[in-house]
């Protein structure tokens, strides 16, 4: 098992990827490095061998699919994952790393938000996104989360191993970060600067397309993290929705004595239905979520039993 594993997902970032692995060398040159090469048509993969890294390479395209490829396969007590962009400095590397393997930290987040990022990143809707991610997690989350998608991250052997990876794009920060936020892990928040990707390097993010697989993901992790918050909203809307159309017919009926428009009434009375299915629903979703929650909880202390007791080993050997 390696002390340290800095892991770096790549797509076409022949331009960069020299720099980022020899910088961070600099700083952990006691760890191991892996480049895991998403179906590069440039030289990436030649450049991170000739730079000493391990490569690998995941035909499935997306980091969602890069991330779950490295959390299965790498061991190690403690993960730094960086882009392989240049656009986060090695400087912090150090720290990440030190607050996972001395502090118990579970995973480390590298604050881009609250230093540079707004000047130096030249793409408005990116920045607005950012912020807008943000404010939503931490409303539906009730916490103070500064950087929900960045891609410098340091992490823990028994996140890595308990963290289960369904996303397969660039959502897959936002997954990380819903889950550690809903299993009570410990996360650390740590400013760094950032700075804009060099000239002639091309960012691999679709402002729209992948924002709108964000926010679904959000509300899909939502949906299944906070069932019965998530379905008594929906309930109360069709509700009311119900309650509109009924109180038309009511009124009729009181002053008529006549009930004239029955397929209001009969569309009223079936959302009605749907609302309080859907209520039962998110009660009973909510009992299975604590259910899990608790398996988590011992599935999370039979890896760190794993771990420290690999740390005992070496140590014995």
């Amino acid at each position: 098992m390696d002390k340290v594993a800095v892991l770096i997902p790549c797509y076409n970032e022949a331009l960069t990827i020299g720099k980022v692995i020899q910088d961070f060398k600099s700083q952990l040159p006691e760890a191991v490095f892996y480049v895991y090469d998403n179906n590069s048509t440039d030289d990436t993969a030649k450049i991170a061998l000739e730079h000493g890294a391990h490569v690998r390479r995941v035909p499935q395209q997306g980091k969602g699919n890069v991330i779950r490829a490295m959390f299965r396969e790498i061991q190690a007590h403690a993960y730094l994952m960086i882009d392989g962009d240049d656009t986060y400095p090695a400087e912090n590397a150090r720290s990440m790393v030190a607050a996972v393997l001395n502090d118990q930290v579970d995973m480390v987040i590298g604050d881009r938000l609250s230093s540079t990022y707004f000047n130096e990143n030249k793409r408005p809707f990116h920045n607005f996104g950012n912020r807008l991610v943000r404010g939503l997690i931490n409303y539906l989350f009730k916490n103070e989360i500064r950087d929900i998608m960045t891609g410098y991250r340091a992490f823990s052997y028994s996140f890595v191993k308990t963290f289960p990876v369904l996303s397969s794009g660039f959502e897959i920060e936002t997954e990380m970060t819903i889950h550690a936020l809903d299993k009570k892990l410990n996360i650390q928040n740590m400013i760094v600067d950032y700075r804009d990707r060099p000239d002639g390097s091309e960012s691999k993010l679709n402002t729209y397309s992948d924002g709108f697989r964000v926010l679904r993901t959000i509300a899909r992790l939502f949906k299944n993290y906070k069932p019965l918050i998530f379905f008594t909203l929906v309930a109360l809307i069709l509700a009311i929705v119900s309650l509109a159309l009924f109180v038309p017919v009511w009124d009729e009926y009181r002053m008529t004595g006549l009930v004239e428009r029955f397929p209001t009434m009969i569309i009223s009375g079936f959302v009605a239905l749907t609302a309080l299915v859907l209520l039962v629903s998110g009660i009973i979703l909510d009992v299975i979520a604590q259910q899990e929650r608790k398996q988590f909880e011992l599935q999370y202390i039979r890896v760190r039993t794993l771990e420290s007791d690999a740390q005992d080993d070496k140590h014995l050997a």
